[in-house]
């Protein structure tokens, strides 16, 4: 394979670029998978087969994107909601 992993006592925990640029996939436990999946469709994406069932999890990383960025524009807002309801 040639994508960069990563890895903890030689056992990759995650990857990118696989199966393409636009993908990562990270192992997770097959409790945090199914949240994943559940609560961003868009965004995690069971890998096939017995590594699917196991935790490995891909990533569609335009849409990670899109998420965490709605995400930060919130928490922005209600810090800025804060920050002017303390004045």
């Amino acid at each position: 394979m040639n994508h960069p992993d990563f890895r903890v006592a030689g056992k990759i925990f995650a990857s990118l670029g696989y199966p393409d640029q636009d993908w990562a996939m990270v192992k997770l436990t097959p409790e945090q998978q199914r949240k994943c999946i559940k609560d961003a469709p868009a965004v995690f994406k069971l890998c096939s087969g017995a590594w699917g069932r196991q935790g490995a999890t891909n990533i569609y990383l335009p849409a990670a994107n899109s998420v965490i960025s709605k995400k930060k524009k919130k928490k922005m807002r209600n810090v800025q909601r804060r920050t002017s309801n303390a004045q």
